[in-house]
């Protein structure tokens, strides 16, 4: 029977989140909500966020492999100065072998690319009304990349999980305050899930090493995950024997209906399709504009729970089949494409989709307090010009 490591007590970085013998629980989720949802106008502070957090452009969607710069990112607190010649990646805790790696140890490893599509949990708050304070995004914060590292869960065999160890806790570098509470970003995840063979520890993006804004030198992969538990920066993996009371699990990414409900947790995302804009924009208003006649409407679609089985596109309320290419792994979207003969006029364009799980985009969004999970069905207006 494998034993658990006894260690000497050390102060941990995100053990002020945690209840030990000596501490207190911590905060009930109530005690620090996230800013009042409002009907006002987008406030300094989120013009800061959406400043740093950038989203991907609409555009975007027509290449099958998102360009680097233009991935959507989240950073929560600071891009930290990571040096790689001393950076290390403790696996410790409830393990019979306590492992310390450089990112040499971890580049000679068996490696494997995926090509995953990552989107943030907020992805879409900005629509709500009334709007959930934090990043406003609208509907680009996601992205494909391809994504090398190597696999998770021999590294977890290596190190000789205990029997009685129930979550991982992974903990990034960046570290401030959310919530009233100083903290390094860290999440857990079910040990069932952390054992999944398609979670990877990254150290390269489309072939390169991670920019510093994607968690340069490591990050964890979860694919089919909302991005929040991809955690960047990575320094830490540690095996718990109880449930960790992290802020970034219980304080927020919750589907939750007021300050004082608790939700249930951001797991997986939900299933989305988005129409890449045709014609050409009005600077300001992003408004389209598309000639007469015959016009290819395509869009990239995905799910959490599965592939995506069936695209519908909607011109002004009526629908019609679109073509949905396969996925070019597991866990990447998937082309759609649909012919459509523009008549002149202003018209309405939208895409539903449906995944293998039988899970369908919704015409309306339910609200939630901190605005997560946002798949409404998305629409474009354009204005048909007749052709020259």
């Amino acid at each position: 029977m494998r034993a658990k490591i006894s260690t000497p007590h050390r102060p941990h970085r995100h053990e002020p989140l945690r209840p030990g013998p000596e501490q207190a629980a911590p905060p009930a989720p109530e005690q620090y909500p996230p800013r009042a949802p409002t009907t006002g106008p987008v406030t300094d502070e989120e013009l800061e966020l959406g400043r740093r957090n950038h989203s991907a452009p609409l555009e975007a969607l027509q290449w099958p492999l998102t360009p680097p710069g233009l991935h959507y990112t989240v950073v929560h607190f600071d891009i930290p100065d990571v040096q790689p010649e001393t950076w290390r990646l403790r696996v410790h805790g409830a393990v019979e072998h306590p492992l310390e790696l450089t990112l040499s140890d971890l580049q000679r490893r068996p490696r494997r690319t995926a090509t995953v599509t990552l989107e943030c949990a907020g992805n879409g708050r900005g629509r709500l009304d009334p709007r959930p304070q934090s990043v406003p995004w609208d509907t680009g914060a996601f992205g494909t990349a391809e994504w090398t590292g190597t696999p998770l869960a021999p590294i977890l065999e290596e190190a000789g999980l205990a029997p009685e160890a129930v979550e991982l806790v992974f903990t990034g570098a960046d570290r401030g305050v959310q919530g009233g509470l100083e903290q390094d970003y860290a999440r857990s995840l079910p040990v069932a899930v952390a054992l999944e063979g398609d979670l990877i520890l990254a150290y390269e993006m489309a072939g390169a090493p991670l920019p510093p804004q994607h968690g340069y030198p490591l990050r964890l992969l979860v694919p089919g995950w909302y991005g929040m538990a991809s955690v960047k920066w990575l320094t830490a993996i540690d095996a718990v024997t109880e449930p960790a009371h992290l802020f970034q699990n219980e304080g927020t990414y919750r589907y939750s209906q007021s300050a004082e409900d608790p939700g249930e947790p951001v797991t997986r995302q939900r299933v989305r399709s988005l129409l890449i804009p045709p014609g050409i924009p009005d600077f300001f208003t992003r408004r389209r504009t598309v000639d007469a006649g015959p016009t290819m409407l395509r869009g990239r679609a995905w799910s959490g729970t599965g592939p995506v089985r069936r695209v519908e596109v909607g011109i002004d309320g009526h629908w019609m089949e679109a073509h949905v290419e396969p996925p070019p792994g597991p866990h990447a979207w998937q082309e759609f494409s649909a012919a459509w003969v523009a008549d002149p006029g202003p018209h309405t364009l939208a895409c539903r989709a449906t995944d293998s799980a039988g899970n369908i985009q919704p015409l309306a969004q339910d609200w939630t307090y901190q605005g997560m999970g946002n798949n409404a069905v998305q629409e474009v207006a354009v204005e048909v010009r007749r052709s020259p």
